[in-house]
């Protein structure tokens, strides 16, 4: 399905998606090497309540971190296995400006509209 997309548009997307795997890799190293130097045994209690915080804001930010990189190597499979830039929803070609806006993503701006209002209409 990819040879609907042209040839130099998944480059793009493909070199985009690598740059974003390594930006996603080195804050997580980054964030991993400060939180290593929290010390939660020392201190008076509001010492301790903030390195908690700190600590929790790494663990959220990590979960962000590990699903990020999760859908680019999703991503970057789609590229090898032929399917990169097909709504899942719609099935159809996704729109360039957007692959090129967010590479991972998975769906057309129809169909992430879609997947919406099936949430919405779910969540009440």
């Amino acid at each position: 399905m990819t040879n609907r997309l042209s040839e130099n548009l998944v480059m793009e997307c493909k070199k985009k998606l690598l740059i974003a795997k390594q930006d996603v890799l080195n804050r997580f190293r980054t964030a991993q090497r400060e939180v290593i130097h929290l010390d939660k045994a020392s201190g008076d209690e509001g010492d301790q309540s903030v390195a908690h915080i700190e600590e929790h804001s790494f663990l959220v930010a990590q979960e962000r971190m590990r699903n990020q990189l999760l859908e680019i190597e999703m991503a970057l499979s789609r590229i090898e296995q032929g399917t990169f830039g097909v709504c899942e929803e719609t099935e159809e070609v996704i729109e360039s400006d957007r692959l090129l806006a967010i590479p991972w993503t998975r769906l057309s701006i129809e169909g992430a509209e879609i997947r919406e209002a099936v949430s919405r209409r779910f969540a009440r």
